[in-house]
């Protein structure tokens, strides 16, 4: 009887052992996971700043290539009036 005493208490023993939560498990997948959503949102902004950028460097682009062409009509225009007196 003392056997199966000791071999049931042996089993509960393992089986509560089991069940408990292991806390350092669980903050270390709350820290991945805190640190992998703080990476998605670093890689967001990063990604919106630099598609700021690039769109900010588009229109000077264009600007400067607006300016451009306007002086390139100025000149026609001015050679069209001086051709066709």
């Amino acid at each position: 009887m003392k056997k199966v005493a000791i071999v049931t208490v042996a089993v509960l023993a393992l089986g509560l052992a089991a069940c408990n939560k292991n806390n350092a498990e669980n903050n270390a997948a709350n820290e991945t996971a805190v640190e992998n959503n703080a990476e998605a949102d670093v890689n967001a902004a990063t990604n919106d700043s630099v598609n700021a950028a690039d769109n900010a460097l588009n229109s000077a682009s264009n600007a400067v290539s607006n300016a451009g062409n306007a002086v390139s009509n100025a000149q026609s225009a001015v050679s069209n009036a001086t051709t066709n007196k």
